[in-house]
Formats: C-alpha cells, sequence, structure tokens
C-alpha cells in the first residue's frame, strides 16, 4: 500500500475514530459511574470509585490522543469544530478538571467535606457527559448554531448522560455483587430506555442531514445491506431489557452481559454514523481529504502513531488484566 495522499488521510480517520470509540465506551462507564452518585449510600459510593479506581485516569488518554490527531492530521477541520463548539467543549474540560480534582480530594479530605467531594464529583461527570452530548448533536446537525440544532443537541445530551449512566450501571453490575450489585440492576432497567432513546435520534436524524446521506441509507441495495444495522441494535436492546429482568443470577453467570450489550450497541452506533458521514470530517463541509495535512507531514506523525499507540494498547490491556474480577473494600493505606 502506498502512502500518499489518498490513504494516509483514511489512516488517520481510522485512528481517530478508533480512539474516539475506545473513549466513549472506556470513559463513558466511569462517566457513568460518577452520574449515579446521588442513588448510592457513602458506603457504596467507596466501591463503586475503587471499581474505576485502577483504569478511570488511563481512559481519558483516549481522548488526548483523538483530539491529538485531529489537530496534528487534520489542522483546518481541527479549527473549525473546535470553533464552533467552543462553549460545550470549555464545559466539558471544566467537568473534566471538576473530577480529577474531587476522585483524589474526597479521599484526603475530612469525613465532613467528603460528600462535598462525592457532589462535585457528579456534577463534573455531568458536565463532562452532557456537554458531549451537546457535540454529538451539534456535529449531526452541521455545527450550524440555530434553534432546531441547538434543540436536537439538548435532547442528544440528555440522551447521551442517560446512555452513560447506562454503561456505568453495566460496569458496577460486572465489578460489584450483593445489595449494591441488585441497586445497579435497577439503574440499569432505567437507563436502557435512554440508551434506546439516544441511538433513535441520531439514527432518525442523521439521514435527514443531507441528500448525499439519505441516499446512502435508503437507496437500493444499500437499504437491503445496512438493514442488519438496526434490526440488530432492536434486538440487543431487547435482550439487555429481558437479560436484566433476571439479574443478578445465581453464582453471578451472566453479569457480563450488560457491559458487553452496551459496548456492542455503542459500536454499532459508531459505525452507522462513521458510514453516514464519510469522506466528510467536517459534515457536508469538508472531507478528510481536503482537511488533511501533508502527505510529508501525516508520514512522519504516523510513525510515531505506530510507536505511542502499542504503548496504550498495552498497559490498557495490563491494567484491566491486573484488576479484573469484582473491585474490594476501598482504602488509600
Amino acid at each position: 500500500m502506498t502512502l500518499d495522499a489518498t490513504t494516509l488521510p483514511v489512516i488517520f480517520a481510522g485512528l481517530m475514530g478508533i480512539s474516539i470509540l475506545l473513549y466513549v465506551i472506556l470513559d463513558g462507564f466511569d462517566l457513568g459511574v460518577g452520574l449515579l452518585f446521588p442513588f448510592a449510600e457513602p458506603a457504596e459510593r467507596d466501591r463503586m470509585i475503587a471499581s474505576i479506581g485502577p483504569f478511570w485516569d488511563a481512559n481519558e488518554t483516549w481522548l488526548v490522543l483523538a483530539i491529538g490527531i485531529l489537530l496534528v492530521a487534520f489542522p483546518t477541520a481541527h479549527g473549525t469544530i473546535l470553533t464552533a463548539l467552543y462553549l460545550p467543549v470549555a464545559v466539558m474540560l471544566v467537568g473534566l478538571i471538576l473530577r480529577g480534582v474531587a476522585f483524589e480530594f474526597r479521599a484526603k479530605a475530612p469525613l465532613s467535606h467528603k460528600a462535598s467531594w462525592d457532589r462535585a464529583f457528579f456534577i463534573g461527570s455531568l458536565m463532562t457527559s452532557a456537554s458531549q452530548g451537546f457535540m454529538l448533536g451539534m456535529y449531526i446537525m452541521g455545527l450550524e448554531w440555530t434553534l432546531f440544532h441547538v434543540g436536537f443537541a439538548l435532547l442528544t445530551a440528555g440522551a447521551l448522560t442517560v446512555a452513560y449512566s447506562f454503561i456505568g450501571a453495566a460496569w458496577v453490575i460486572l465489578k460489584t455483587d450483593d445489595a449494591l450489585q441488585l441497586k445497579a440492576v435497577a439503574w440499569a432497567r432505567g437507563g436502557i430506555w435512554g440508551m434506546a432513546l439516544g441511538l433513535g435520534a441520531v439514527s432518525v436524524a442523521t439521514p435527514f442531514v443531507s441528500t448525499r446521506i439519505f441516499e446512502r441509507w435508503f437507496s437500493f441495495p444499500e437499504v437491503v445491506l445496512l438493514a442488519p444495522l438496526p434490526l440488530m441494535s432492536v434486538a440487543l436492546i431487547v435482550l439487555l431489557w429481558l437479560g436484566l429482568r433476571h439479574l443478578p443470577t445465581r453464582n453471578d453467570h451472566f453479569a457480563w452481559f450488560p457491559f458487553a450489550g452496551a459496548t456492542t450497541l455503542m459500536v454499532l452506533g459508531f459505525f452507522g454514523m462513521g458510514y453516514s458521514f464519510y469522506p466528510y470530517i467536517v459534515p457536508e463541509q469538508m472531507t478528510i481529504y481536503e482537511a488533511a495535512a501533508s502527505p510529508e507531514s501525516l508520514r512522519i506523525i504516523l510513525f510515531g502513531a505506530l510507536f505511542v499507540l502499542p504503548m496504550i494498547i498495552g498497559y490498557t490491556v495490563l491494567s484491566y488484566t491486573v484488576f479484573r474480577g469484582k473491585a474490594t473494600k476501598l482504602s488509600y493505606d
């Protein structure tokens, strides 16, 4: 394969897309855990924190990588997208900072202040989740600030927040047991409908953004070839709903299923969006080929990416392997 102006933008678009997907899944569940804090007792919050403690900081690496690729590989698109989304990006960054500070300080502050830092952790998680959902909605609508587009973005902000809470509940089901696991099952039963609403809203709205996208989905034979994608999503939502009605099970069998199902739904939704917008990186305005840096620059960046990516993947796999199993009692000794 020749690394030229045709292939390099596709490679970097793929790397950026995978980074975003991994961030949404991995940081999505620990954001979801933070969103569930108001529904948990203080002792339960400690166990919930213990379930994400070894992972949450590393999970955000994928967001840094995705934005870094956007900046260096597609600098023109980086300027256009971040300029249009300046306000929600600022809200997200404040939320991420608040989460990080609260995560550390809740363990070191006097006991009387711990509840305040727990609230800060929830608020930071809410700000981050809602702003990411808002950005998703505005991106789908072409980054144009109109009343209707903002209204749709507010819908996706709420839907993604509930979807994160669902995958967070699924993570708690996987990593805990007894009363907390039973409570997480109840959280997931409510959150699954938020995930379904979000996927439905994005799926319905995306084809109507442009004639090009509509024809990609509803012309023949594409409409037949792509039909399994929404059908699989609907079937998986039904299976999740039925599965949650029978959890927890004896010997903790199938505790993995809600998290695996939520992950699969996000992967299906991601590929649907990728198919809809390719080759555009700024919807209906700028393709990946128009936004890409020069081939000479991309070759150098690719060399660095091939060095960095295995390291990130390696320590991610290592951390999830070492800290597999149920979360134990939180201790800072």
